[in-house]
């Protein structure tokens, strides 16, 4: 029995071990974080936000404007993602960011992979100590193309998790 026991620990820890190691080597080094430890993941559903407006060229185009969607951990809803960009969780606690890194997306269609520095912390929740954010694996949310009328909106489907790390 406790021989079972021991085997069944050593196979725990050893697929522990291994999907971290493959978590990390899978990242691009323009979004990798050495030396934080991931203290959450959460997955998003929602939108990518887009508005037209006139381009460099002086043509209508889609312009990024914000990401909404709702972030879940497991089968919980465990939070918000917004404008800024910024992440509420269900605890109270919130943090602001900015793209310090980006990777392409597996697809033409999908929002890059990136790297936030995180810039400011509201409450004392789970997001209290996180200094970084990763956005990985995207599907869709890109709009390309011309739009035809100044000021209309549209949003693009998107999915992504993102994970939550602090310094070690």
């Amino acid at each position: 029995m406790a021989r079972n026991r021991s085997i069944a620990v050593a196979l725990l820890l050893s697929a522990a071990f291994a999907g971290t190691a493959a978590a990390e080597t899978a990242l691009p080094a323009a979004i990798a974080a050495p030396g934080e430890t991931a203290m959450l993941t959460a997955h998003a559903v929602g939108l990518q936000l887009y508005e037209c407006k006139p381009a460099a060229d002086g043509k209508l185009a889609w312009t990024f404007t914000a990401p909404q969607a709702t972030l879940t951990a497991g089968d919980k809803v465990v939070g918000k993602h917004g404008a800024g960009p910024s992440w509420e969780l269900t605890d109270g606690s919130g943090i602001t960011a900015k793209a310090v890194g980006n990777a392409p997306g597996e697809t033409e269609k999908d929002i890059p992979w990136l790297k936030l520095e995180v810039a400011s912390h509201k409450g004392s929740g789970q997001l209290a100590d996180v200094t970084t954010v990763q956005r990985i694996n995207t599907k869709g949310g890109v709009l390309k193309g011309a739009c035809d009328r100044e000021g209309a909106g549209q949003g693009m489907p998107y999915s992504a998790d993102y994970v939550f790390l602090k310094k070690s």
